[in-house]
């Protein structure tokens, strides 16, 4: 295997390019008598996404896995042999796809504040990264510093598109400080943003601390959803100088 990363997913075969699908009849969902006209509408989409059918061919635990490898297909951020930190990993389809580009001389931590099922070839740890204690525990389970910290963290959406991007935009500042208190220089950061971008004060501070900050829509984010990612490159620490 090459030393680019692209390796197939756990299925056998691995994933196509592009929508990993090949065009297949629209499923149609009757509104059931407890059933809400948007859990109705939710459950269609989700019968009828070929990223959610070609996940459950490839043994991914969710269609996001796609969103991290057409991600990394672009900007070449999870290297061989690299140690990356999955920030809200739960269920784990990004681990699984950091798991496999960083292969078996790489080391992966997956972090969450809920329970979740271990990966295969990952440290799986219950925490909150807010906390120096769990900035303690990934570095222990690095045995040193990170090359990328990953976070497809998002609160529950509330309806109200304002709200939901301050909720947002939160936790990517909570990701942020992470990020800079365990990455290597030169290291990597991707997180989950919302339509609108970054805000002014946040794309500053990213700006200073990495040498490329663009914003990514991956082909498997639902076109008509707000999300966008953040891929900021070339981590340069406060005391570096650069």
């Amino acid at each position: 295997m090459s030393d680019t990363g692209r390796r197939r997913g756990p299925g056998k075969g691995g994933p196509a390019k592009g929508t990993g699908a090949g065009r297949t009849l629209k499923a149609r969902v009757k509104t059931a008598k407890k059933r809400t006209d948007s859990s109705t509408r939710w459950l269609q989409r989700q019968l009828n996404d070929p990223f959610v059918a070609e996940a459950k061919r490839a043994g991914y635990r969710s269609r996001a896995a796609f969103k991290l490898a057409q991600l990394d297909d672009k900007a070449r951020f999870l290297k061989r042999g690299g140690r990356i930190v999955d920030l809200g990993a739960a269920p784990g389809g990004w681990t699984q796809v950091a798991v496999e580009r960083a292969g078996s001389k790489g080391c992966v931590v997956a972090m969450d504040i809920n329970e979740m099922e271990p990966v295969p070839g990952a440290v799986t740890l219950l925490g909150d990264a807010r906390t120096d204690e769990a900035r303690a525990r990934v570095r222990e389970a690095l045995d040193g510093a990170a090359d990328v910290v990953l976070s497809d963290m998002a609160a529950p959406a509330t309806g109200h598109a304002q709200t939901d991007h301050l909720r947002v935009m939160g936790l990517v500042e909570v990701a942020l400080d992470f990020a800079e208190s365990v990455l290597a220089p030169g290291g990597a950061f991707v997180a989950k943003v919302l339509q609108g971008g970054t805000e002014p004060e946040l794309l500053a501070r990213l700006k200073k601390a990495f040498a490329k900050v663009r914003h990514v829509k991956p082909p498997a984010s639902r076109a008509e959803s707000a999300e966008l990612y953040l891929v900021a490159t070339g981590f340069r620490p406060p005391d570096s100088g650069g």
